[in-house]
């Protein structure tokens, strides 16, 4: 119509009209839905959902094993965050005796045993869950340890945690005791014993004396 004001060609607008193509972190957005909802993150089937072909997919977000891990990883490192805003804190611990560390640990296994996601992937592909999440395959595990090691070495300095094992070995090897109780069923077929874990789990984060 003449005399009529040409629409502006804004984002939203661009996106209203289908006209915006997708970008890397639309696709981890995708799978990350997709796991969350128990299904099984396919690549073909993502490649498909964005309208983009398969090359495109990986250029942006790497192998399957890696778009995993990033997924794997978005889901504990915000959980983490939660636990210690709710646990490290000045005051007698919620639970007597009990560490903030050790509530925080075992509020993280507690929270991996809960989610539906993480539960159909471990069923569903539980060889590759192991090698994603316990190996050198990814960097899953070396980022759980830093962030165990940040939560054990703040709460000993804040003398809040007293443990008998060094502060070197201690991230390392309570990262191996969630792995080894929250994976319990992939490696011996029983299964995850939250209360067994969470009596290793204390003796190896005793509270210091008052808390």
């Amino acid at each position: 119509m003449a005399g009529q004001a040409r629409r502006a060609e804004t984002p939203l607008r661009r996106q209203l009209d289908g006209t915006v193509r997708p970008t890397a972190l639309d696709a981890f957005r995708l799978a990350r839905r997709t796991f969350l909802a128990g299904d099984r993150v396919d690549m073909q089937g993502l490649a498909r959902e964005l309208g983009v072909d398969r090359a495109t997919l990986y250029r942006w977000v790497g192998s399957r094993d890696e778009l995993l891990t990033e997924l794997l990883w978005s889901l504990i490192e915000p959980t983490i965050t939660d636990l210690r805003k709710t646990h490290c804190h000045p005051g007698p611990s919620a639970v007597p005796g009990q560490s903030p560390a050790a509530a925080v640990l075992n509020d993280l296994v507690r929270a991996v045993n809960s989610n539906e996601g993480m539960q159909r992937f471990i069923e569903r592909e539980g060889e590759l869950a192991l090698r994603l999440l316990t190996t050198k395959a990814s960097d899953f595990e070396a980022r759980l340890i830093r962030s165990v090691a940040e939560i054990v070495h703040e709460e000993a300095a804040a003398d809040r945690l007293r443990s008998p094992i060094p502060a070197e070995d201690l991230p390392y090897v309570l990262v191996r005791v969630l792995e080894s109780y929250t994976y319990l069923g992939l490696i011996t077929g029983e299964a995850p014993d939250l209360d067994r874990c969470a009596r290793v789990v204390d003796a190896l984060l005793p509270g210091a004396a008052g808390n």
